[in-house]
């Protein structure tokens, strides 16, 4: 028989493969590529967020034990006043009224509603935390009578707690 008389079809290649739907190692391998960034990107900012306070918390044993240093209680409620108002900004940013340019007992008023303690205890308006308002002002050689642990204590505390989040807060 000859090959014009058998009539027959030409060779076809199978189609080509396609590359969806992809093969399940390539799901298993996006998969894991997903969740290591993801993983990396929550580390990261769970880490940012703690920053602050690590920073304040250094700052603040740097203040302790330079007044365990010195015993100078007028360079303790300095520097006490100026970590304080340096965290209110960094607490409460986009705040219309972030305390630090409150003066007097609007200062010690804020800084006692702004702390999650309870309402009852007014711990910056007593004796203690009044020191707060004159002690930034007087010099350094200046003789304040005042338990300094206390303010320590107070200061401590509301530094390192949670904080009320009031954006615009009003005294």
């Amino acid at each position: 028989m000859n090959e014009q008389t058998l009539n027959l079809r030409d060779i076809h290649l199978p189609d080509a493969i396609s590359w969806w739907p992809l093969a399940p190692g390539w799901w298993i391998l996006l998969a894991t590529i997903v969740s290591i960034i993801l993983f990396i990107f929550i580390a990261r900012r769970i880490y940012k967020s703690k920053q602050l306070k690590r920073d304040i918390h250094s700052e603040l044993q740097e203040i302790k034990s330079t007044f365990q240093q010195t015993q100078n209680k007028s360079q303790l409620a300095k520097s006490l006043s100026v970590l304080l108002r340096r965290a209110s900004i960094s607490y409460y940013p986009g705040a219309k009224n972030n305390g630090a340019g409150l003066t007097g007992q609007q200062w010690l008023t804020w800084l006692d509603n702004t702390t999650q303690r309870s309402q009852e205890t007014r711990q910056f308006q007593s004796d203690v935390g009044n020191v707060l308002i004159n002690a930034p002002y007087l010099p350094d050689t200046a003789d304040l009578d005042f338990d300094a642990q206390a303010l320590i204590e107070i200061s401590e505390s509301w530094l390192l707690t949670k904080h009320k989040k009031t954006q615009g807060h009003s005294t």
